[in-house]
């Protein structure tokens, strides 16, 4: 499970009770762009190892934004990230997740989607992204992004906000979820938005290469399996693209640069979000490079909202997927570090304020223990 480390509210004593053996943790006091010195590092593990544990994988080492850019001192930053690598495998870390996605990280509207059992969930919905783009981002033109409103919807949804919602909207969209990367007021976004909106597809795509080929002989010389999360989801956000969101991405990325410390992280939450993404057939074609996983499930309707559904409901078919996944072990012959992502607020999480959105106790428990259930059945 992941572990945002000693101020997470769910300790790591919690987790050894779940049954996990590994922790997925990065060192997030850390600020974007600077070294992981080994130290550091090794306080990080030792915390983690004290609890009878072991730190299997890093998600993530953040990417900074210049290095999207190419801009700024994304020279110097891409130095710092190979070092940090290079510390992570000289300390016997050797999975790194990170991620691409450019100004924000994953991304949601709603923290408390209630499900029809009572349980919390996390959900997404077009129409928030709209009104925030158009009415408080005030993005020009913005609106011919969202041809499946009229003028007429979007103003009558924004009418129906009053000044605490819309609060809450902005602070969802930007303040930043566990894990992301950078958190923004509406001014700082403004202001690192001008970065981004004149990127194309294609130079942000040839962006990441370029980086890639930059870190992965730092990897390979550590033996450190890099592990790209796709994106968050799977469209581009306020006119930025975004270029880890298909199977064509990423095969377009295993492709370019060629080598065996140059892999995935299998989301199903985020890929599957993207009806077009054949999920086992990802696994089939690409289960060498198949690093890290995280398993949650998504329920979507025909305009692309979704919420977070329980792990074994929703549209992804899990059955298939996990099964794809323990062919793949089988001919690697060796296990794949997995996850159970998210989890919904429920039982006596409900009472709790301190939360992590998508990473409360229970939510993942039972995720866990289905998913767990899922390949137990499957072998």
């Amino acid at each position: 499970m992941r572990w945002y480390g000693p101020t997470d509210p769910v300790p790591l004593s919690y987790l050894k009770m779940a049954g996990v053996t590994g922790v997925v943790s990065s060192l997030h006091h850390i600020p974007n762009g600077v070294v992981w010195s080994r130290e550091e590092i090794e306080i990080r593990k030792k915390e983690i190892e004290s609890a009878g544990l072991k730190w299997s994988v890093v998600e993530s080492v953040p990417v900074h934004e210049d290095i999207k850019t190419r801009g700024g001192n994304y020279e110097k930053y891409i130095e710092n990230f190979c070092i940090t690598l290079k510390n992570l495998g000289q300390c016997g870390i050797h999975t790194v997740c990170y991620n691409f996605m450019p100004l924000l990280d994953w991304t949601r509207t709603d923290l408390l989607h209630r499900c029809a059992d009572g349980s919390l969930a996390l959900a997404f919905k077009w129409i928030d992204v709209a009104v925030f783009d158009v009415f408080i981002h005030n993005r020009p033109h913005a609106t011919k992004d969202y041809p499946q409103f009229s003028i007429e919807e979007l103003n009558q949804h924004f009418e129906s906000l009053d000044e605490e919602k819309i609060g809450l909207l902005e602070e969802t969209l930007l303040s930043g979820l566990p894990g992301s990367e950078q958190s923004y007021g509406l001014h700082e976004f403004k202001k690192s938005f001008q970065r981004f909106h004149q990127m194309t597809h294609a130079t942000l795509r040839n962006n990441l290469i370029l980086f890639l080929k930059g870190i992965i002989p730092a990897a390979e010389e550590r033996k450190v399996r890099l592990a790209i999360h796709p994106d968050d989801p799977p469209f581009s956000l306020f006119g930025i693209p975004r270029v880890v969101s298909t199977q064509e991405d990423l095969a377009y990325i295993l492709e370019s640069v060629y080598s065996a410390s140059n892999g995935f992280t299998l989301c199903t939450g985020s890929y599957g979000v993207n009806p077009n993404n054949d999920l086992p057939g990802m696994v089939q074609r690409y289960g060498d490079k198949l690093y890290f996983i995280h398993l949650r499930n998504i329920s979507k309707d025909l305009e692309g909202n979704f919420y977070e559904a329980d792990h074994l409901e929703g549209d992804v078919n899990m059955k298939e997927v996990v099964g794809s996944i323990l062919k793949v072990m089988k001919n690697r012959n060796e296990s794949i570090p997995m996850r159970p992502d998210h989890g919904h607020q429920m039982l006596d999480d409900l009472k709790k304020n301190n939360i992590n959105p998508g990473y409360t106790a229970i939510g993942r428990l039972k995720g866990l223990a289905e998913l767990r259930g899922l390949e137990y059945g499957l072998l």
